[in-house]
């Protein structure tokens, strides 16, 4: 009896042991990885990107996003939501960000340089992917600001080209200096020798301002209201039949376009029930 106890004793402390190491394994298979900037660049005094290294066992579909920070006093790390801007056939990671002065991650991230580490979390998500949307012939999307950011993915993604016959792609914000990153990305991707032609003549970039003079003015719920944005790029207004739209940027102009693109007919889609229109939810602060 003595022996059975003994045996079943250290049965017990083995599968204690067994059990705490892999509780232990998982936290740190889980945990952000350090990666190092590799660029920096700054847009205006509220905007700026970044690149970095990309581990190789790094998957993710274009659209999506990832948890990006850094450590805290505390050893801890303090993450926040941040679109992947960079395609999924890249190999470095770029992220667009802005600055805020009293944030508690970007008032520290706007002051990274080259050579500096950041940390990269595991597991990307996000519903502004190609998968949640039905086949189209039109696809549109909207952004505010640094909501531009997942669709610098997508417009350089082949996939994007092979499901949709023309992509729209409109960015709007306070100043014309803050359109400096999409103009950029977009003239990158069309005039590079390798991948470019997958765009040109079926990528259209649609730029306005809201508090200054600009070739389009105004917000972008107003343009598709008045029917302006329609009559600018010469096609129909939306139909469900053929168009398709992705939407990030503020709460509140996601909120307003949701309510637009319902209006005219068009339903929200998501991974496990694709539809006509998809909205993203995450934020930095």
């Amino acid at each position: 009896m003595q022996k059975i106890m003994e045996n079943s004793f250290a049965r017990g402390l083995a599968l204690r042991y067994n059990r705490r190491k892999s509780d232990k394994d998982s936290l740190m298979s889980n945990a952000p990885s350090e990666q190092k900037v590799l660029s920096v660049e700054h847009y205006t005094d509220r905007l700026f990107k970044f690149t970095c290294t990309r581990p190789q066992s790094f998957r993710f579909r274009s659209g999506e996003f990832i948890m990006i920070g850094l450590p805290q006093e505390n050893g801890k790390p303090l993450l926040r939501a941040y679109s992947v801007a960079s395609p999924n056939w890249d190999d470095t990671l770029e992220f667009y960000s802005i600055k805020v002065a009293d944030g508690p991650l970007t008032s520290r991230l706007q002051k990274i340089a080259e050579g500096d580490m950041v940390l990269l979390g595991k597991k990307p998500v996000g519903t502004l992917v190609l998968d949640a949307l039905k086949p189209g012939k039109r696809l549109y999307m909207f952004s505010t600001g640094t909501g531009f950011a997942p669709f610098a993915s997508l417009l350089r993604d082949p996939e994007t080209y092979e499901k949709f016959d023309e992509v729209i792609v409109t960015h709007s914000c306070r100043e014309a200096s803050e359109l400096a990153y999409s103009r950029e990305t977009v003239d990158g991707f069309l005039n590079d020798p390798e991948i470019g032609e997958l765009g040109r003549g079926r990528l259209r970039l649609y730029q306005s301002c809201t508090r200054e003079a600009f070739e389009h003015e105004g917000r972008i719920t107003d343009l598709i209201r008045s029917g302006k944005l329609f009559a600018d790029l010469g096609v129909p207004k939306l139909d469900p039949e053929t168009d398709r739209a992705m939407i990030c940027g503020s709460i509140d102009m996601t909120k307003e376009l949701k309510g637009l693109m319902e209006e005219h007919g068009l339903r929200e889609g998501a991974n496990s029930d694709p539809a006509d229109f998809v909205i993203e939810r995450a934020f930095v602060d």
